[in-house]
């Protein structure tokens, strides 16, 4: 059914939606993004399922965006690069908004949009091996989409440090940047998963997606008017010549003109 990521669920009621394509370090383009809101639209709709693990196959969890993708936005008409943006910002909203718990398995890297999944997990546990990153601007872009979760997640404060710079940061620091709740050893990963999940099958699936919803209401909320607004702020960096030039630098395996 789908060919760009997975979605299995045991006999507990645990969900594994996984990334599977692990040849471009789980990159997102248009077909992972219509995949994983359709994922998430079976997992919302299905009162057997309990449990959400967002994992990744491969070496990476996920490198962001599929610069190919984001290279064809350029050469679309405006209102398809606007469409294409806020089908980005609906899938990051579709996994934030399920109803279950979701548990982000980072195995390996994630950088810009992988940044944002780790964000909309409502705990993300990575391996001591994990490197992280808001990358866009090393490119002429910008964490459009996913800024409202990485800064509900981290706060503005800690967004200062790296949301404008792309810098690369370890595990150890994402924990501290609140990305990450645990940092375990790679062959930990799993047992460490296993132990969020544990808990809430003792609780009442009913009450489990209550309280989301309540942490949903009670915090500032993700509005229309912000996917839009974030939406369009990256259709604005697709459309501006630093994006051009920082997308063909890394085609090019050059630098691009702006880096000393």
């Amino acid at each position: 059914m789908f060919d760009f990521i997975t979605l299995e669920t045991d006999d507990r009621g645990v969900a594994y939606l996984t990334l599977n394509r692990p040849d471009k370090h789980n990159a997102m383009g248009a077909q992972m993004i219509a995949e994983i809101t359709a994922a998430c639209g079976e997992i919302s709709a299905d009162p057997a399922i309990r449990v959400v693990v967002l994992a990744a196959n491969g070496k990476s969890f996920c490198a962001g965006g599929d610069l190919d993708w984001m290279r064809a936005q350029m050469e679309m008409p405006p209102a398809t690069r606007a469409d294409e943006a806020m089908k980005l910002a609906r899938m990051l909203q579709a996994i934030d908004q399920l109803p279950q718990p979701v548990i982000g398995r980072l195995q390996g890297n994630a950088l810009g949009g992988g940044v944002g999944m780790a964000s909309v997990c409502d705990i993300a546990i990575g391996t001591d091996a994990v490197k992280m990153g808001l990358t866009e601007t090393r490119l002429g872009l910008i964490p459009a989409t996913i800024g409202p979760y990485v800064i509900a997640r981290m706060g503005a404060a800690n967004a200062r440090r790296v949301f404008m710079s792309a810098r690369i940061f370890d595990a150890v620091e994402a924990q501290s940047l609140g990305l990450l709740a645990r940092v375990v050893a790679p062959n930990d990963l799993d047992a460490a998963i296993e132990a969020e999940i544990t808990p809430y099958l003792s609780c009442a699936p009913g009450a489990v997606a209550s309280a989301k919803a309540l942490i949903h209401q009670l915090a500032a909320p993700v509005s229309e008017d912000m996917l839009a607004q974030t939406a369009a702020a990256l259709v604005a960096r697709w459309e501006s010549p630093e994006s051009a030039e920082g997308i063909a630098a890394f085609f090019e395996k050059r630098k691009a003109t702006w880096m000393l």
